[in-house]
């Protein structure tokens, strides 16, 4: 088995998708595969994330797809920040049953990483597709933003 690295929400990080200093934040955890080079994660989103009809809220269907193709950034040791995002909604989402996310890297042009993340059911039927494009940027980015606390 390769290289693979947990990825736990830390409770200095105030990410509402992966942090573990948000209370009203929804703790993703995902695990990192340099071999196959994908995020990877299993959640059940629960009841705080639903929208009309019960099923997950479409804009929490966003935050996980984005928190799986930015997990990539950690792949390369660098830190991007997402630029764009379309979403593909197929299916509902369900809050109370399981789901599987994964994400990964198609294209790399300059500074900019072309990535997708997908959500299944545990049965591998497609729920939501993302697909986002991210732009690296330096840790300066962050500080001159007074941000750098929110994402240590």
């Amino acid at each position: 088995m390769g290289q693979i690295l947990k990825l736990d929400p830390k409770d200095t990080n105030r990410c509402f998708g992966c942090g573990g200093a948000n209370d009203a934040g929804m703790k993703l955890a995902f695990v990192l595969d340099f071999d196959d080079r994908r995020a990877r994660g299993r959640f059940i989103l629960g009841p705080n994330y639903a929208g009309g009809g019960g099923f997950a809220h479409g804009g929490i269907i966003a935050v996980v797809l984005d928190e799986a193709m930015g997990k990539l950034s950690r792949l390369a040791q660098e830190q991007a920040v997402t630029a764009e995002m379309n979403i593909e909604f197929r299916k509902p989402v369900p809050v109370d049953k399981e789901i599987v996310v994964e994400g990964w890297q198609e294209e790399e042009k300059g500074r900019n990483r072309f990535r997708v993340a997908e959500i299944r059911d545990p049965q591998g039927n497609l729920l939501a597709r993302g697909k986002g494009r991210f732009v690296v940027v330096k840790q300066s980015h962050f500080t001159e933003a007074g941000a750098a606390k929110a994402i240590s």
